[in-house]
């Protein structure tokens, strides 16, 4: 979805400006579950960076030996998740597709608000998925390639497409561009 007040190339060169707005209430559930999710990005990229670096080195050093590989796992100071944005993104919209596909308003009867449902619910589901992620080889590499071992003159495009090849395998679903996540039939 385009930002709002952004400038969109028509097919005959032709810049137009426009303004998106949004299409759903300030209290839908979504909106303030994206707001919730946005909000704690930080922090739950630095939980599924740590957990990978632990999961790894028990995982491919479990006599704890110490060389070049794990010092600079163990040094690396997490503290730069730009190259994680993306994906962090698509596996928040993936929990609003799996959970909260509807985008009907709802009525919690537990007195809580729907923020503070959201902010107990979302980092639960993504640390058990982090959790479940660091069982393969790939998304363990993938992610210390992005932050650990990430050269300077590197683009992250490998990196990235084989995170995406992951989320599509582990959740059956596709990121299209024009429809959004869409679920993968499997005969």
């Amino acid at each position: 979805m385009p930002i709002e007040g952004s400038t969109v190339l028509l097919p005959l060169g032709i810049n137009h400006q426009y303004t998106v707005h949004r299409k759903f209430f300030p209290r839908d559930k979504n909106y303030v579950l994206e707001q919730v999710q946005v909000s704690l990005e930080n922090n739950l990229l630095q939980y599924m960076v740590d957990y990978v670096k632990v999961a790894y080195l028990l995982r491919f050093n479990p006599l704890g030996i110490v060389d070049d590989t794990t010092l600079r796992i163990q040094d690396h100071p997490t503290n730069n998740y730009d190259h994680l944005h993306e994906f962090y993104l698509i596996l928040a919209g993936v929990y609003r597709f799996k959970y909260y596909s509807d985008n009907q308003l709802e009525f919690i009867f537990d007195g809580r608000d729907p923020r503070e449902k959201y902010e107990a619910e979302w980092p639960e589901t993504f640390r058990q998925w982090t959790k479940e992620f660091c069982r393969h080889e790939q998304f363990l590499r993938a992610i210390l390639e992005l932050t650990v071992f990430y050269p300077e003159d590197y683009t992250p495009q490998m990196a990235g497409l084989r995170l995406s090849s992951f989320i599509t395998k582990f959740f059956e679903v596709k990121i299209d561009s024009q429809k959004g996540i869409v679920r993968i039939r499997v005969a």
